[in-house]
């Protein structure tokens, strides 16, 4: 059974930067489509990245568009959302998800339910 582990989250103040990463031990991420999500207390579970295995083709929501980055090592088998200028309506659980199925470039952000595989999450925190 594919397991997501991610790792990175934390307080930050509002401005600042994190590194989410997420891996999964024993399974190849090449194969797999891997999006990020947050959910903020009280509110929907939301897209806010995705890369393809091999890190060709990646989208972002309109939130993270121009503040977050989404990378791939190959080698360290590990999927990176770099967050920069972070705000307070940025804090939620960010969670890292995986599943089999195309994307392209531009196309719209892969729903909750195109992803079986899911990690446990990180909490990102944006606070003075």
């Amino acid at each position: 059974q594919l397991q997501l582990v991610e790792s990175g989250g934390g307080l930050v103040q509002p401005g600042g930067s994190l590194r989410l990463s997420c891996t999964a031990p024993g399974f190849n991420l090449d194969y797999y489509v891997i999006g990020w999500f947050r959910q903020a207390s009280g509110k929907e579970r939301e897209g806010v990245s995705c890369i393809t295995g091999i890190g060709s083709n990646y989208g972002y929501s309109d939130s993270a568009k121009g503040r977050f980055t989404i990378s791939k090592n190959n080698a360290k088998n590990t999927v990176y959302l770099q967050m920069n200028n972070l705000k307070p309506e940025d804090t939620a659980i960010y969670f890292c998800a995986a599943g089999k199925f195309t994307f392209e470039n531009n196309w719209p952000l892969p729903k909750i339910g195109e992803y079986p595989y899911w990690g446990q999450g990180t909490q990102v925190t944006v606070s003075k």
